[in-house]
């Protein structure tokens, strides 16, 4: 008798509906258990490819080709493993489907990048092993400009083929959702940025520094030391200044002279054109070193400074400038020094002692040689520990490079030719001449004092969005000073030495700022009005470069905040927005809320 159901079918026809269904379900689990065991192939295989390429940047940087070669072979190998398994049957079919296969595309793409990045940079640099590592080129205070020029071809090549995979890297498409492959692509972009940068600078570097440091015969440069506890445009007032020399990439310095040397002198103006004397003419910025930087434009006050040095009698072929910060990271990198009376200077210690505890310990007017020495004595033996022989080239190179990027090493050359290709590195800190969105806060201390070593600062834009032809914007300027017993204070550290009694110093209560505060708008940008704490003031419109110029005046007492505010009307300019960073003693915070907008 044959098996009926409740229904009345035989068993066999119920069976033949379950099989077909059943066998659906078991090639979807097949499926998905295929394309979950090659998802977690790529994902691994992504990963060791960056640890093994981070490992092979290491080894590059030390010099070490044997570990360099291996780490990126093993980088490659996973790379290609990792671009197999996207492209994978599975993997395939999943990134076909639409919207929902989204982050499986993206997931082949990242592949594509890495293994493209592995295979053309990173396994050609290794191979160029020590030929471009920083303890081949850098040796016993000198840097080998012959081998440098002789490897630039081979690091341009590098840097075009890492601009390419950069591209690649930010064509990449945005995922509908799935936040670690969003994550993944955002790391990933933002990796091949930074190299990209990183081998374009160095191939200009490769280009410039061979005839800079004097492999076609000797250069000089006027080397510019700056106190940013007194705020200037171009990070602090020229404090002292020396002649560095380099010949055959080897150099050396003449003893350094404080800025009272230009003191006596009488300077032949020198004009930087009609905008320029305009906005800054009135100070005697070309005559008078302590307003001869007043600009955030490097090679403005580069020009300066070189105009005075021949006009005393220093012949030099252009001007580099540096910081205590910046001094105090290469001590990182070198260690610290002694001085003649066996004080010891740090990394941490190398900034509060020549930006505060100096003008504490020397405080009177009958001090200043004493100060003025003191400081040229510490700046005298961070330049020895540099010129001589640097136990780790990389710590000294890694130490310049970030205080290059937070703008306290700015170097500019008076051949044409040679500026030019500066002004495509972090070196030249100049003033963009494009219609790109910008708002650069530039910071002058008028009290002539060091207050400037108490200054907290936080900058803010936002502007609206890019439908119409141009939108509003506000930059918001909030200033703190931090200084909390000012009568504790000596006089060249919180007094009014930049004020004559006719002008109402004996007013001004002791440790406050007085500060010039100039915004560097977007090209064609309109003011509407300026805001200090709320209430409307007046600000002074000029230009530089191009871009509209608005100075408020603000009088901050000790331990008091204003938030300065320009509203603005702006073109709506297509690129990204920038926010230039003036270095000062203390960090900055900055907010950037500007959409991007097409061209």
């Amino acid at each position: 008798m044959t098996e009926r159901s409740d229904d009345g079918q035989p068993w066999f026809k119920r069976r033949a509906v379950v099989w077909p269904s059943l066998g659906v379900l078991v090639l979807l689990l097949a499926f998905g258990c295929w394309l979950g065991f090659q998802a977690n192939a790529a994902k691994s295989n992504l990963e060791a490819a960056r640890n093994s390429a981070q490992q092979a940047k290491s080894a590059v940087l030390q010099g070490n080709t044997g570990d360099a070669s291996r780490f990126a072979l093993d980088a490659g190998a996973h790379a290609q493993a990792a671009r197999d398994a996207a492209h994978s049957l599975p993997w395939d079919i999943a990134a076909a489907v639409p919207w929902l296969g989204s982050p499986f595309e993206t997931g082949q793409q990242i592949a594509d990048v890495v293994f493209n990045l592995a295979t053309d940079v990173l396994k050609p640099i290794a191979e160029a092993g020590t030929t471009v590592s920083p303890n081949h080129l850098l040796a016993d205070g000198r840097l080998d400009v012959v081998a440098l020029r002789n490897e630039e071809p081979t690091l341009r090549k590098f840097a075009t083929d890492a601009a390419r995979i950069d591209a690649e890297a930010q064509a990449i498409s945005e995922p509908g959702y799935l936040e670690a492959i969003v994550n993944a692509r955002s790391q990933l972009q933002a990796q091949t940025q930074d190299l990209s940068k990183l081998l374009t600078n160095t191939a200009l570097a490769a280009r410039l520094a061979p005839s800079m440091m004097g492999a076609d015969g000797p250069r000089s440069y006027f080397m510019a030391f700056l106190t940013n506890a007194e705020a200037r445009g171009t990070g602090g007032l020229l404090g002292g200044f020396g002649v560095v020399r380099f010949d055959d990439g080897k150099p050396s310095i003449d003893t350094l002279a404080p800025n009272t040397d230009f003191n006596n002198r009488q300077f032949t103006p020198l004009s930087l054109g009609p905008e320029f004397d305009n906005q800054y003419g009135f100070t005697n910025p070309s005559t008078d070193y302590r307003n001869t930087n007043q600009t955030s434009h490097f090679p403005y006050a580069a020009q300066i400074w070189r105009s005075m040095a021949q006009q005393a009698g220093l012949d030099v072929d252009g001007v580099m400038s540096i910081d205590p910060v910046a001094l105090s990271y290469i001590l990182g990198a070198t260690g610290p020094v002694v001085l003649p009376d066996g004080e010891t200077v740090t990394k941490d210690n190398a900034v509060e002692l020549t930006e505060s505890t100096v003008y504490i310990r020397y405080p009177g007017e009958k001090d200043q040689p004493a100060r003025k020495k003191y400081l040229q004595g510490i700046a005298a033996e961070v330049v020895k520990q540099v010129l001589g022989n640097v136990k780790s080239p990389r710590a000294l190179l890694e130490a310049l490079g970030r205080a290059v990027s937070e703008r306290r090493i700015a170097v500019w050359s008076s051949f044409p030719e040679e500026q030019a290709l500066l002004e495509q590195t972090p070196l030249a800190h100049t003033i963009p001449d494009d219609a790109a969105p910008y708002a650069g806060i530039v910071i002058n201390n008028l009290g002539g004092n060091k207050l400037d070593y108490y200054l907290d600062r936080r900058i803010e834009y936002v502007a609206d969005g890019c439908s119409g032809a141009t939108r509003r914007s506000t930059v918001t300027v909030r200033l703190k000073n931090n200084v909390t017993s000012p009568e504790s204070l000596p006089d060249n550290v919180a007094g009014r030495l930049g004020f004559s009694p006719k002008h109402g110093a004996d007013l001004i209560p002791k440790g406050t700022m007085f500060t010039s505060v100039r915004l560097l708008a977007t090209t064609g940008a309109k003011l509407i009005d300026v805001m200090s704490n709320g209430s409307q003031i007046d600000a002074r419109a000029d230009s530089e470069r191009g871009h509209p110029s608005f100075e408020a005046l603000l009088v901050i007492p000790a331990g008091q905040t204003d938030e300065l505010t320009f509203h603005l009307s702006e073109p709506t300019s297509p690129g990204a927005a920038r926010v230039p960073i003036q270095p000062l003693v203390g960090p900055v915070t900055t907010k950037v809320s500007v959409p991007q907008c097409a061209g």
